[in-house]
């Protein structure tokens, strides 16, 4: 494009339509306000735009809203980012109403209590710490560690993609084990530690910028930087008698509205192949549709997503059918890209030679081609 237009293009700002004025909080940010200073005393420093005193801090500026960060409301109202006084670690606070769900928290000190809490196979978010609202008997906050979208940057590697089918397998083995159903391990309820991958870390509430809203943040490979995957969100879960007969529960339905068992929302089922059902079906819709590479669990994952629920393994059975698979799994194999099928040409060229150079120096740091992290 040339002539006065591209001029007029290059220099006007993103066109960034919002929707209400950034300079205002939203209703759900309107707590985290109320709250601050209990919160500070608790220890917890929410930022700039979350104090009682705030005023945006463009007004009057010779600048647009977008070019700085207190501008940005938070996501997901309930959930808010806090920066911990005595650490100064970023950490996520969650309010939940113990009316609606009132084992989650329970659950969630259940798995990071010792000698569970340290266990290698534990992949539940740790409690941090929590505690109830003044002068709101009904809702509980909850303290979490920062953690991010599973698959945010995507997965460069066959052997990044199996590393995090063997992490995930097990997480819901281990809770399976000791008879809890997550009854909502979907896509949205499985994160990443990314600490390892991005040692600088990125806004909360913008992951495609850093912590001083001047960039992208930088980040590392999963090969270079090995990761922990934990499964979070545990306000439909249940705890079981592990002596009792296999448990009848009426659907609660969660993410994936497409579990056979839920067509029905009023008979009783068993949510342990539910949530079989529910991570097969995340793998096979967010790899094997969408990905190129992995076509190695489609099997196991067939088989994980029956509509039968009787004939669905248990996740003992996954974990040691996967197990199978991998050790099969060639070093060539390994190190091959994972090819999103929604690449065009152009794109894919570049990826590939990209990925080539990369594996040549994961290869020559002796990096492993399955990126397991010390737990």
């Amino acid at each position: 494009m040339t002539g006065p237009q591209a001029q007029a293009t290059a220099s006007e700002p993103p066109a960034i339509k919002p929707q209400f004025d950034h300079a205002v909080l939203q209703s759900g940010e309107v707590f985290w306000r109320d709250h601050q200073r209990w919160l500070e005393q608790k220890g917890y420093m929410l930022r700039p735009r979350y104090h009682p005193s705030w005023v945006a801090s463009w007004r009057g500026a010779d600048d647009s809203w977008w070019n700085y960060e207190d501008s940005t409301p938070a996501a997901r109202p309930p959930v808010m980012d806090a920066t911990r006084i005595d650490t100064g670690e970023i950490v996520v606070l969650k309010r939940i109403s113990k009316s609606e769900y009132p084992t989650e928290a329970e659950i969630m000190q259940f798995f990071t209590a010792e000698p569970l809490g340290s266990h290698p196979r534990n992949h539940c978010v740790p409690l941090l710490d929590h505690f109830d609202v003044p002068g709101e008997k009904n809702y509980q906050i909850l303290v979490t560690p920062l953690l991010r979208k599973y698959n945010d940057p995507r997965f460069k590697s066959v052997g990044e993609a199996v590393e995090f089918f063997r992490q995930i397998f097990v997480a819901l083995q281990f809770m399976h084990q000791l008879k809890v159903a997550h009854r909502d391990c979907t896509e949205f309820n499985v994160m990443m530690d990314p600490r390892p991958t991005f040692p600088d870390l990125y806004h909360p509430q913008n992951p495609r910028m850093n912590l001083n809203w001047n960039g992208a943040p930088q980040y590392y490979t999963r090969t270079a930087r090995p990761t922990k995957y934990y499964l979070i969100d545990f306000g439909l879960s249940r705890k079981f008698d592990p002596e009792g007969d296999p448990p009848l529960e009426v659907p609660v339905l969660g993410g994936d509205m497409t579990v056979p068992e839920y067509q029905d929302s009023t008979s009783p089922c068993d949510p342990f192949p539910v949530d079989v059902y529910y991570i097969g079906n995340m793998i096979n819709e967010d790899f094997l549709l969408t990905s190129k590479g992995v076509e190695f669990m489609i099997p196991l994952i067939n088989d994980m997503i029956q509509d039968d629920p009787s004939k669905r393994p248990t996740m003992d059975e996954v974990v040691s059918r996967f197990d199978d698979i991998r050790r099969k799994l060639s070093w060539w194999k390994l190190r091959s890209r994972l090819i999103e099928t929604s690449e065009g040409n152009f794109e894919r060229f570049v990826r590939s030679v990209r990925h080539a150079v990369r594996t040549t120096i994961h290869v020559i740091r002796s990096r492993p081609a399955i990126p397991t992290p010390n737990d």
